[in-house]
């Protein structure tokens, strides 16, 4: 049996029966705790201590990174882990594809030079589920989705569509890029991309790095959704959850390439920017 010296326990003893002689960091545990969790539950359960600490930071809350790590463990609280991408990519050989105008350099210095588009699938008791989305790059800002029961080029016009009508785009001032899948290199697609102004684009060597900023989005929302909250009953509970998780998405959540802000952050502080003058040379 392990022994422990009188004093010892009398020590421990005082500092439960009374606030003021408990440790400073026992004290400053019971303070962060609660702000831990409530930064946890207010983000989709999905941050690890990393964005949780800071999103803390950000609220003007000082603390150690280290300091956010024990008290998530305390909490038992952990970020999700992202699981290995599955290509949906259907390829139609037979179809004209447009060139890559991209070549694998998803970035952009504004929004609105260059959109990526791409899809995933969910499973649900009703039968498979297509999302849809349209990323803007340059914050990664989401500006198009739609849920489907089918897989068709209805489908991913659909997300376009509401892209188009959000954002409406300078004609001949934005590359629309895509995989080679049959849907966004079919002949209504490629027209409407042209009706619009806006140049198609389509990776040309067929592998994952072709599309690779689209598959990372559609890789955490599959992490941060639809694995952490299924199974899912049907279309419309995949759709509502979806729903909600664009909209903390494009406004809540940190993204590390653009320094730990959200993307409508990212493009507001731009826009901002262009707002304030010039400043003067003497």
């Amino acid at each position: 049996m392990l022994q422990i010296a009188p004093s010892a326990y009398r020590r421990h003893a005082a500092r439960r029966r009374s606030p003021a002689l408990r440790s400073a960091r026992d004290r400053r545990d019971e303070t962060l705790l609660p702000e831990i969790e409530r930064v946890w539950q207010a983000n989709q359960q999905v941050y690890g201590a990393l964005k949780v600490w800071k999103q803390l930071r950000r609220e003007g809350i000082a603390v150690a990174r280290c300091t956010v790590e024990r008290l998530m463990r305390r909490l038992g609280l952990r970020g999700v882990i992202r699981g290995k991408a599955v290509r949906t990519t259907i390829s139609n050989p037979a179809a004209p594809c447009p060139l890559d105008r991209v070549k694998r350099r998803f970035t952009a210095e504004r929004p609105n030079p260059l959109w990526v588009s791409d899809f995933t699938y969910v499973s649900t008791w009703q039968g498979w589920v297509y999302v849809a989305f349209v990323f803007d790059v340059f914050a990664r800002y989401i500006v198009g989705w739609r849920v489907s029961r089918t897989m068709t080029t209805d489908f991913v016009l659909d997300a376009l569509e509401q892209a188009l009508y959000a954002r409406q785009p300078e004609r001949d001032a934005l590359i629309h890029h895509s995989d080679k899948g049959s849907q966004y290199v079919s002949i209504r697609y490629t027209e409407r991309l042209q009706e619009a102004g806006i140049e198609p684009s389509v990776g040309s060597t067929g592998d994952s790095y072709d599309n690779a900023l689209a598959e990372t989005i559609n890789g955490l929302y599959k992490a941060e959704v639809i694995h952490r909250r299924g199974p899912w009953k049907s279309a419309d509970a995949v759709e509502w959850a979806t729903l909600e998780w664009v909209s903390w998405f494009n406004n809540q959540r940190l993204m590390e390439p653009l320094g730990h802000i959200p993307p409508a952050e990212a493009e507001a502080h731009y826009y901002r920017q262009l707002r304030q003058p010039a400043s003067v040379v003497a």
